[in-house]
């Protein structure tokens, strides 16, 4: 798969990081997942399709850059993201979820989108007002 040939470039540049709790929550939900179904890089993005044991897809997406603590960088727009998925997955809806404090996972500078079957309907109305 052609994300794996990128792991040894940036482990040049990563800095090991402790081991916390949310770590540890990081990985058990990582490894739900099993690998990516699909891995697109460019100069600036970095982004995988995964589909978890529930049948649901996810599409993570990041900065292919380092900043100075060994993290991924950070500052996806709204708008990057959205070309992002549209240049990925397609015309497809998509949801990025806000959890609860107690469930918050922030490990690393990587926005994660669920791509939904349907549109949602709580979606916005197209200009015509029509669902």
């Amino acid at each position: 798969m052609s994300g794996l040939t990128l792991q040894p470039v940036l482990s040049r540049h990563m800095k090991p990081q402790p081991v916390t709790e949310e770590n540890k929550r990081f990985m058990r939900a990582a490894s739900r997942s099993g690998p990516p179904l699909k891995v697109w890089r460019s100069r600036d993005y970095f982004a995988q399709l995964y589909r978890d044991r529930n049948g649901y897809l996810r599409l993570s997406v990041n900065r292919v850059g380092i900043d100075l603590n060994g993290r991924w960088k950070d500052g996806i727009t709204w708008d990057e993201l959205q070309r992002v998925k549209q240049e990925t997955i397609g015309d497809a809806w998509a949801v990025e979820i806000y959890p609860p404090k107690t469930d918050l996972v922030d490990v690393a500078n990587i926005r994660h989108l669920w791509i939904l079957d349907q549109r949602p309907p709580y979606a916005w109305h197209d200009k015509k007002g029509q669902q």
